[in-house]
């Protein structure tokens, strides 16, 4: 082969790529909101076509409800070695919530404009799952056969937890992810701009989930009179003790490392006087990183009375406090300490934090994959204040890392639309992405 026809060649696109923009748009198009009171959509819809796209390239599916429309899909893909333990790529397929009225096109229409695609999910995590299939399809279609078994999984009900999807999964179809030691799925493998140069973030690290209720009691009574046991107000009062709590800095291995790699792409050392200093160092991904630097809890939902001269018995808040690696146990105490007394604080869901080497095969493998794409770009470890379904995975026994391989514009906040308004990603990034994780699950 001549040089220019092979940089024609190398230059052409793939089948991923070619498809991974239609798929990324098709599954927007499926509202697959998540109030997280089972009064959504569900997921069944999605799950069907995602199903259909698997079984059209003659891979085998199991498409499973936890609850009426509440549907995941499991497919493996045999290796070559079945000595190699497998490996779990996994997306979710629910959303949050979006308002029409707060966005510049319908969330749910998948328009491509001026270069991106637009709709909720199109960052988290509709992007990947897109990326997932598009990569699968060609690998089956080409008879690319990978060297280990890989499950991919496409889970209901990430958005609230798991409970419907990836949790009840790992509970119920357990068998479905025999063999399986590891796992990548969302938040992590996209490019940041760090002193000057594109840096990708490879996730190592989630805090856990703690979303707490509060529960004041008082005695109820006429709103014109003197109540000394008033339930608001002692509710009031623990809610702004907790919101307003300065939580120490502390640092977690993963972050230690990563604020350390960010001192030597820029020379700034990292102060825990001044974290803003280095903070300020990170661009767009300044508040997703300042949130790892410790715990958090932050009243989200306050519930009380009925009748502006009625004072209630009793009254309600929701927090939600996320957790570094190690520390749900210890904060829990300190949360009920900051309540006070009269106050009863109970679990509305909790999950784990999550802490894994950032080194080893797998690793190498991203790193490498990243890197043949985008010559030279560092890559560092990170912590993500979020939770992902990886939690329930470890539960397997299995290590999870967040890859999914984005090459962004500087100047686009990627971070800040995750559940916000006008989320959108590059096509180009899609097409990276593809490319990105087609090295790594050939070859790994």
């Amino acid at each position: 082969m001549s040089e220019s026809t092979a940089s024609e060649s190398a230059a052409r696109p793939t089948a991923a790529e070619d498809e991974v923009t239609r798929i990324c748009q098709e599954l927007i198009r499926f509202d697959t909101s998540n109030f997280g009171d089972g009064s959504g959509p569900g997921e069944r819809a999605a799950a069907e076509y995602t199903a259909g796209l698997i079984e059209e390239v003659g891979l085998h599916t199991d498409l499973f409800e936890s609850a009426p429309g509440r549907a995941s899909v499991v497919t493996r893909m045999e290796g070559s070695d079945s000595s190699l333990p497998a490996l779990v790529v996994h997306g979710h397929l629910d959303v949050v919530p979006a308002q029409k009225q707060d966005w510049s096109v319908d969330p749910f229409s998948g328009e491509e404009r001026d270069g991106l695609i637009w709709g909720r999910g199109a960052v988290d995590m509709k992007d990947m799952d897109a990326m997932i299939l598009s990569v699968m399809r060609q690998m089956a279609r080409s008879g690319a056969k990978p060297r280990r078994d890989l499950i991919f999984a496409f889970f209901a009900d990430e958005e609230a937890g798991g409970q419907y999807g990836a949790g009840w999964a790992v509970e119920n179809r357990r068998e479905l992810f025999d063999g399986a030691t590891e796992a990548i799925s969302e938040v992590g493998g996209f490019s940041a701009t760090i002193g000057g140069k594109r840096t990708y973030l490879l996730q190592t690290a989630e805090k856990g989930i703690s979303w707490l209720r509060l529960a004041a009691h008082g005695r109820a009574g006429h709103g014109s009179q003197i109540n000394t046991d008033n339930a608001v107000t002692r509710l009031a009062r623990a809610v702004a003790t907790i919101g307003e709590y300065p939580w120490p800095i502390e640092l977690t291995d993963t972050t230690r490392a990563f604020l350390d790699g960010v001192t030597e792409l820029t020379g700034v050392e990292f102060d825990p006087q001044n974290p803003e200093r280095l903070l300020a160092e990170l661009g767009t991904v300044a508040r997703f990183v300042g949130a790892t630097l410790q715990n958090t809890s932050n009243p989200s939902v306050l519930k009380a009375g009925y009748k502006h001269n009625v004072i209630p018995g009793s009254a309600e808040a929701l927090i939600d406090v996320r957790t570094l690696p190690g520390q749900e146990e210890q904060v829990l105490a300190l949360i009920k300490d900051l309540a006070g007394p009269g106050i009863d604080v109970s679990y509305e869901h909790k999950d784990v934090s999550l802490e894994v080497p950032f080194k080893g095969n797998l690793v190498d493998s991203m790193i490498g994959a990243l890197q043949a794409e985008d010559p030279g770009a560092p890559v560092l470890p990170y912590t993500l204040s979020g939770g992902t379904d990886n939690k329930s995975l470890s539960r397997l026994g299995i290590t999870g890392y967040g890859f999914a391989p984005l090459r962004l514009p500087e100047d686009l906040d990627f971070t800040g639309m995750f559940h916000g308004v006008d989320e959108r990603v590059p096509v180009d990034s899609l097409k990276f992405g593809t490319r990105v994780l087609s090295r790594l699950l050939t070859s790994y």
